[in-house]
């Protein structure tokens, strides 16, 4: 027995002994591992794929973007046209968890009074805010108010900020400020947020000025780095390491914002009183190419966004077009130059045969016999055949190269077409002597035109005058005169030069209504027609485009007015008589720069700068209003202002309406003689869905003045025109 137990110890012992080992190796593999690791980490800094100093730094370092300030756009004086600004997004806390760090409450407790209290500043109804505050989604944190509660001003938003309501939040985000409103807006572009929920985003370009200098404009970021702790709290006195922003350089345009807010106001005018499809007025200082004034219809509010989606283009460079009868100034100026132009000789006018095509004139009869002198202020079409045949088609379309047409002009905006002429059959290089089987953009015309009025020199348009870095106030770039070409010999462009007075002062001229007392003027009106999708031209009395080019003076040209009008649906005038109504005007404006307006209305045409209303008794706000000539539209039967459109900071014609939101009920307004533009602005402030009925001014509305609008369903407004 004694030796059996002797024997089961020295087993254990033995087994101990074993196991002891084993322990010990693979203590030691697993050590000798470890340190394996530990080296391969400490060398190589990295851990299953992640890199461990990286990893470190992002827990303790903070990164914050530094943005560059986006540069202006100002006018050749160096007035704002467009500006860095802040918008605000809103949105309301309704987890009941949510505390501040005092312990107070962070979310909308009572409902029913921030939906009474927001209603006054957002274009939203008390029915419609409770409904956003009581999401379906009982666990949803938080709630945003659609597109009415994005993009509010600096004024809604410290507004709504003075109520104190607990939950209500912003986001601030950047933005872009255009002070003028409509300004040559499709010209000077506008811009969208890189990241439209990123308050530190970026903004950049998406059209014109804004698009094309977007790199200059947008400038550098910055970093700043700064050391925090395991909860990323800043530690005090730690270091910070900075990478300094460059903001973005600012750009001088050429416009001149006297001329340019004239030029706005008569296309505004022109588009509610004819209704064109198209619309295009440009101003251009004959001498230096520089774009003085270029505003365009259909056309939106940079600011507001409104009309964006029917005018998303820059219809001066990105379109193009047959020009018409005002092409005869080159075809004239190609027949003198190249020696084949014989002002006595007679021709028969009314219609000519060629290449199997009859081409007719304007008038389909024609005058008879008349000598070629009297074809371009009469506007011949078949006159012009005669001096295109008489050249020749190789010199003619020699001339056309000259005057660059088929080339883009190079100006400093995106998207510029290059245009084209067919010049395939006899019939087509015919045509294009009075302005048809050619396309053009409307810089190429004010280019060409510039070789009539500069003695031969062509001058290139310029839209922009300087390139100014925005840290030092250096001028980086200069844009001054270029003379791209001289297609023709001074002798010439003098005799073209009185050809277009004798438009305006020959009893048979077609520009009679253009002849401006004082002012020498010399013209070619245009009447193009426009190609047809089935094939062939378009029929009908106003399926035109309408033209006139001008030089002020003729003889000595400062200006060259240049306004393309398509299509307008109320044709109650003749098209001449239309854009006289905004080129004589124009014209007197231009003469008379540096004095004071001697004749009432036109003094009184400048724009209205619209002051801030908010807050104001709602009898104070209407005092302002007539004290500035323009009327008032109220919503509401509050004593105080809550909004406003248009909102301060804007410009308006005299005579335009202001509508003002009061607090308390949101009741209707008498709209009798209201304009469609301003029961537009009812609709965008009060929120609610208009239907609108024919053209005109008010004269019917389905919801009655004073009834209750919070709660109403569609509002049927019926217009006529007086």
């Amino acid at each position: 027995m004694n030796m059996f137990r002797k024997l089961l110890k020295n087993k254990a012992r033995r087994n101990h002994y074993i196991v002891g080992i084993l322990i010990l190796i693979v203590t030691a593999f697993s050590f000798i591992l470890f340190i394996q690791r530990f080296a391969y980490i400490s060398m190589n800094k990295r851990y299953d794929g992640v890199n461990l100093v990286q990893r470190t730094k992002q827990k303790y370092e903070k990164v914050t973007q530094v943005n560059a300030k986006r540069g202006d756009v100002l006018d050749v004086n160096g007035d704002m046209i467009a500006g860095d600004s802040t918008i605000y997004n809103i949105y309301a806390i309704i987890d009941h968890k949510s505390t501040t760090i005092s312990g107070k409450k962070n979310y909308v407790s009572d409902k029913e009074q921030a939906a009474t209290e927001l209603s006054k500043y957002l274009p939203l109804s008390k029915k419609q805010l409770v409904k956003y505050l009581t999401p379906k989604n009982k666990k949803q944190y938080q709630v945003e108010f659609g597109q009415a509660g994005r993009g509010l001003s600096i004024e809604i938003k410290r507004k709504i900020s003075a109520l104190n309501i607990p939950g209500i939040h912003f986001i601030e985000l950047p933005s872009r400020s255009y002070p003028n409103g409509v300004f040559a807006t499709n010209l000077v572009g506008i811009t969208k947020a890189d990241n439209a929920n990123d308050q530190d985003s970026n903004i950049s370009g998406v059209m014109g000025i804004e698009k094309y200098f977007n790199k200059m404009l947008s400038g550098h970021n910055g970093k700043r780095i700064t050391k925090v702790d395991f909860n990323g709290n800043e530690l005090p006195n730690s270091q910070v390491i900075e990478k300094n922003s460059a903001d973005g350089s600012s750009i001088y345009l050429t416009i001149n914002s006297r001329i340019q807010q004239y030029a706005e106001i008569l296309a505004q005018t022109t588009e509610e009183k004819y209704e064109p499809k198209d619309l295009q007025i440009l101003v251009m200082n004959a001498k230096t190419g520089a774009i003085e004034a270029a505003t365009q219809r259909p056309t939106f509010n940079p600011t507001t966004g409104k009309g964006l989606s029917n005018s998303w283009r820059d219809t001066l460079v990105e379109d193009q077009f047959e020009p018409g009868s005002v092409m005869k100034i080159l075809t004239l100026s190609a027949s003198i130059d190249s020696g084949n132009y014989d002002p006595n000789e007679l021709y028969k006018s009314g219609s000519v045969e060629v290449g199997g095509r009859t081409i007719s004139d304007w008038n389909n009869a024609g005058w008879g016999y008349i000598p070629l002198s009297e074809a371009f202020p009469r506007s011949s079409n078949v006159g012009m055949v005669k001096l295109e045949e008489k050249m020749g088609s190789k010199t003619w379309m020699n001339y056309m190269n000259r005057f660059k047409l088929g080339k883009k002009t190079g100006i400093s905006l995106p998207g510029e077409v290059a245009g084209g002429v067919s010049f395939e059959h006899a019939s087509d290089q015919a045509m294009t002597s009075f302005g048809q089987s050619v396309n053009v953009n409307t810089i190429q015309m004010l280019q060409a035109f510039s070789a009539i009025a500069n003695g031969g020199e062509m001058i290139k348009p310029q839209i922009v005058s300087k390139i100014v870095d925005s840290d030092t106030g250096k001028t980086t770039k200069q844009y001054k005169r270029e003379v791209v070409g001289k297609p023709i010999k001074s002798s010439t462009a003098k005799q073209v030069q009185k050809a277009m007075r004798q438009v305006v002062t020959k009893n048979y001229g077609t520009g009679l209504v253009y002849n401006i007392p004082g002012v020498k003027v010399g013209v070619k009106t245009g009447t193009a027609q426009i190609a047809s999708p089935e094939g062939g031209y378009m029929t009908g009395s106003n399926n035109y485009i309408f033209s006139v080019a001008g030089m002020i003076p003729y003889d000595d040209p400062n200006y060259i007015v240049y306004i393309t009008m398509r299509q307008p649906q109320k044709m109650t005038e003749s098209p001449e008589k239309i854009l006289s109504e905004v080129f004589n005007p124009l014209v007197k404006r231009l003469v008379s720069q540096g004095q004071s307006p001697t004749n009432t209305t036109e003094a009184g045409s400048q724009y209205v700068n619209i002051p801030s209303l908010l807050d104001k008794s709602t009898k104070d706000a209407l005092a302002k209003i007539k004290k500035l000539n323009l009327q008032s539209g109220v919503i509401g039967t509050g004593d105080k202002v809550v909004q406003q459109l248009p909102g301060s900071g804007e410009k308006v014609m005299p005579g335009q309406r202001i509508v003002l939101l009061t607090n308390g009920a949101m009741t209707m307004p008498d709209l009798s003689g209201w304009s469609k533009n301003d029961v537009l602005k009812f609709a965008e402030i009060t929120g609610k869905k208009v239907d609108i009925k024919g053209d005109g001014y008010v004269v019917e509305q389905s919801v009655k003045s004073g009834h209750v609008i919070n709660d109403s369903g569609k509002i049927i407004v019926t217009l006529k025109n007086k």
